[in-house]
């Protein structure tokens, strides 16, 4: 599992914003392609090998380097005649359809010339070769989806982004690694409608979903990797880490 972007909405000094690579070997799958994150996920996986893309929600922050990925399939130097699976939440086909629409076309459908679009049913597993993803609502300003990658007796859970919700807790359950969002700074408070996380919520939610590390991200450049380390230590026994780009973590069996 290799972090491709770390960020909160607006991108840290030389980070991107959220994405994150789980390559198997077999079928490597990106969940959140947010600002900027292709370029690091060009480092870590060639994007004609790419099995499929996964996003979360429809915020920017989260999927708006679907179109830079476009262009690469379209007219780089690894395009495939093979479409990308690109598995969007419920309403998210209009949302891009529409973004796009202001763009000029090069001939064709900007989009599925090299994408193969759909919507995914939260409510139901979803399977791309040997993997299988699971999916809970989350609190959030919008309709938003964690995700929970599986294959072979390894697990990735992503929050994608969220308030505490025990729906989220739930599909995280003994996860060898939960990505977790952690924007509030120490002492922030949200006001009206929540839909983010403090490290120390990211952290009771880790210790009652019982998993195995809790990798801390989608924070803002004035949160430092101690003190979210500290936030979420005083709360959680198990292995911590703080995302940064290009943050790397081996899979358990």
């Amino acid at each position: 599992m290799t972090v491709a972007g770390s960020s909160s909405s607006i991108p840290r000094p030389d980070r991107a914003c959220s994405s994150y690579l789980v390559d198997d070997g077999e079928t490597p799958i990106v969940l959140d392609l947010g600002t900027g994150a292709f370029a690091n996920l060009r480092r870590h996986a060639d994007y004609d090998r790419l099995g499929a893309v996964v996003i979360s929600h429809m915020h920017a922050d989260h999927f708006i380097d679907l179109i830079p990925l476009r262009y690469a399939l379209r007219y780089g130097a690894r395009r495939s005649e093979k479409k990308l699976p690109v598995h969007l939440p419920p309403g998210g086909l209009a949302i891009l359809r529409t973004l796009v629409s202001a763009f000029p076309h090069e001939g064709g459908d900007f989009l599925s010339d090299v994408f193969a679009l759909s919507e995914y049913d939260p409510s139901l597993p979803l399977a791309i070769e040997g993997v299988t993803l699971r999916f809970a609502h989350t609190a959030h300003y919008i309709p938003a989806f964690a995700v929970r990658w599986e294959r072979d007796g390894a697990s990735v859970t992503y929050s994608a982004d969220t308030a505490p919700d025990e729906r989220v807790t739930s599909l995280a359950r003994e996860t060898d690694v939960f990505l977790c969002e952690a924007t509030l700074r120490h002492g922030e408070v949200e006001q009206g409608l929540r839909g983010h996380l403090s490290a120390a919520e990211a952290a009771a939610m880790a210790r009652d979903a019982g998993v195995r590390r809790l990798v801390l991200t989608h924070y803002p450049e004035e949160a430092t990797s101690r003190d979210l380390d500290q936030a979420a230590r005083a709360i959680f026994t198990g292995e911590i880490v703080v995302a940064d780009d290009h943050t790397t973590l081996e899979l358990a069996r």
